[in-house]
């Protein structure tokens, strides 16, 4: 009745903004939990002792996750926006001297999974940058008077940012990370080691870049090691250290489609840490680093790799412009 008199009269309804809706879908409600965590709904931010730096990683982590569940879009788009702030870019991937090889793959990814041009983006061409770090060995290095951080993520964020481009992943890049694998298998996390030790977090990372690259056999052997370092109650840890989520939920995403069984008991060990309907309501949905509890610190980074696994979304596969908003979890 007040749509019908409005109407006769002239005058339009202006719509209430919609409220978050609810789900009874984890992944979508822990992605819906991670974008209210987020400082005026855009971006992540370090607390050093007190002084706040700009968390330019986890905010890339979120887009990742929103991206994989296909909710909190409108996050999403603030956040690419509050990346391609030119200040903010620089501070990330280096400037003048400075060049970090896995802040370029990492935000090069987000950059085309959120459609925008990373040839221009916050005034870095994020392509070229990449590529201006490639070693004849084959390995993407930093360019820094810090030191050279550079590590099996550096290299697999490259391979699977560059093999989205027309000319595709450099073939000497996708050697070199197949040559880094170690003799059981799987890869380390660090190159050039004494000894090769082999790392979950690290693994599940390459076999997704040398499966997108079209290396199914290291791929393979590296998905092989993987199940063998699965706990009883199906997380996976760092070394001997009892499960995470963060392991657990890159672990999980690597094991989607290719190890099933497996996989299914990674997703079952991360719902086992999330905050349910009998939490308080502003935690529902957020994923605990560990079985010790919520721990506000380090639950939106476990929370956002926690959701790679629970969506089961590759990440070659990741693509933006999913639901705008940013679901709570259904409760009685």
């Amino acid at each position: 009745m007040v749509f019908a008199v409005a109407m006769l009269c002239g005058i339009g309804l202006v719509a209430a903004p919609a409220a978050n809706a609810a789900t009874p879908n984890k992944a979508d409600a822990a992605a819906g939990w991670l974008a209210r965590q987020m400082t005026d709904g855009e971006r992540f931010e370090a607390d050093f002792g007190g002084q706040k730096f700009p968390d330019q990683g986890l905010t890339i982590d979120a887009i990742f996750a929103f991206a994989a569940a296909g909710v909190s879009d409108t996050n999403a788009g603030k956040a690419i926006t509050w990346l391609a702030k030119p200040e903010i870019t620089t501070g990330y991937v280096g400037s003048g001297t400075e060049a970090y090889a896995g802040a370029h793959a990492k935000l090069l990814l987000a950059a085309q999974i959120r459609g925008k041009n990373p040839a221009s983006f916050g005034g870095v061409d994020l392509k070229a940058g990449l590529l201006s770090l490639l070693t004849p060995s084959g390995r993407f290095s930093d360019r820094s008077e810090y030191g050279d951080y550079s590590n099996a993520f550096s290299q697999s964020l490259a391979l699977l940012a560059l093999d989205r481009t027309p000319a595709g992943a450099p073939a000497s890049a996708v050697t070199f990370l197949a040559g880094a694998q170690c003799a059981d298998g799987g890869f380390p996390l660090n190159f050039g080691e004494a000894t090769c030790t082999s790392d979950v977090d690290a693994t599940a990372m390459a076999v997704q870049a040398l499966r997108a690259t079209g290396d199914a056999v290291n791929a393979r052997e590296g998905t092989s090691w993987l199940v063998t370092k699965q706990h009883a109650n199906g997380g996976f840890g760092v070394g001997a250290n009892a499960p995470n989520a963060n392991s657990t939920g890159l672990a999980a995403e690597a094991l989607a489609g290719h190890r099933p069984a497996a996989a299914v008991k990674a997703r079952e060990f991360l719902r086992s840490l999330q905050t349910g309907c009998t939490g308080a309501e502003a935690d529902r949905g957020a994923i605990a680093y560990d079985a010790t509890g919520l721990n506000p610190s380090t639950a939106p980074r476990a929370t956002a790799q926690a959701i790679l696994g629970l969506a089961r979304v590759p990440l070659s596969d990741l693509q933006g412009g999913g639901r705008p908003q940013a679901p709570v979890l259904a409760c009685p």
